[in-house]
């Protein structure tokens, strides 16, 4: 039954990536044929695309708060790739990412497609994807960042780094904090998160072979970004998303 299960998954999400792939194509052509950026076209289709993909998923999600009517700087804890559907599923939004992401077989060229920014860590190019950050805000267009600048297993969070929110200081833009979260039995799942030495396919297997999992997803109060620091809006949304993963945590596991 377990296989069944898993077999049955693969399939369906097969498919959805092999649909992603078509509407790529598509308009990665209608993009030659009439000389121009179809960016918000992409966004759009990038949407419809991940909510497909999320739905592939073995995750029964739940979604808090008000979607910001304005643009904004999403900033979210990060536990797995598969963040990058549940959220992207919620509205059209483009992604800050690490360049490796860029050379992924089918994933790499979907991500590119879709209109996601690739930072290379370690290159001392903040100031320059800032400015890009800042031109793709400034265009009101959402775009969201992992400020941890990587995964976690979803117990604790690491330091938000501010070098990227000067984009949303430059831009007179606001943060729009995001809390994610998987459960199992009202725990922290040990199955979603993707970290370490992970290899992206026995993490997939694994994930499509287990139970469905919780998803919480929380849109926080939104920050405003004028008058503060970069530093000060990082320290201010991870105590935000601190706040809405851990407090409401403590409670579920003291009326266990």
């Amino acid at each position: 039954m377990k296989k069944l299960r898993l077999y049955f998954r693969l399939l369906r999400l097969f498919g959805v990536v092999l649909l992603g792939t078509l509407l790529a194509s598509w308009i990665e052509l209608n993009e030659r044929l009439r000389h121009r950026d179809l960016l918000p076209q992409r966004q759009r289709l990038t949407r419809w695309f991940l909510a497909r993909l999320a739905n592939a998923l073995p995750f029964r999600v739940r979604v808090e708060g008000e979607l910001p009517q304005q643009p904004m700087l999403w900033v979210a804890n990060h536990i797995s790739w598969s963040d990058i559907p549940l959220l992207g599923a919620l509205t059209p939004l483009s992604f800050l990412s690490k360049a490796e992401v860029r050379d992924w077989p089918v994933a790499g060229w979907l991500a590119n497609k879709a209109g996601t920014l690739f930072i290379r860590r370690g290159s001392g190019d903040s100031s320059q994807v800032n400015q890009q950050l800042a031109a793709h805000l400034q265009q009101e267009r959402h775009l969201l960042i992992f400020p941890e600048g990587t995964t976690t297993d979803g117990t604790a969070l690491r330091t938000f780094h501010g070098r990227l929110l000067s984009s949303a200081i430059d831009s007179g833009v606001p943060l729009q904090p995001v809390a994610i979260r998987y459960l199992r039995d009202g725990q922290p799942c040990p199955i979603a998160p993707w970290v370490g030495d992970d290899g992206m396919l026995d993490h997939l297997l694994r994930m499509l072979s287990s139970d469905i999992a919780e998803v919480e997803i929380r849109l926080l109060s939104p920050l405003s970004s004028q008058d503060s620091s970069r530093n000060q809006l990082a320290r201010q949304a991870q105590e935000a998303i601190a706040r809405a993963l851990y407090d409401d945590l403590q409670d579920l596991r003291q009326s266990a």
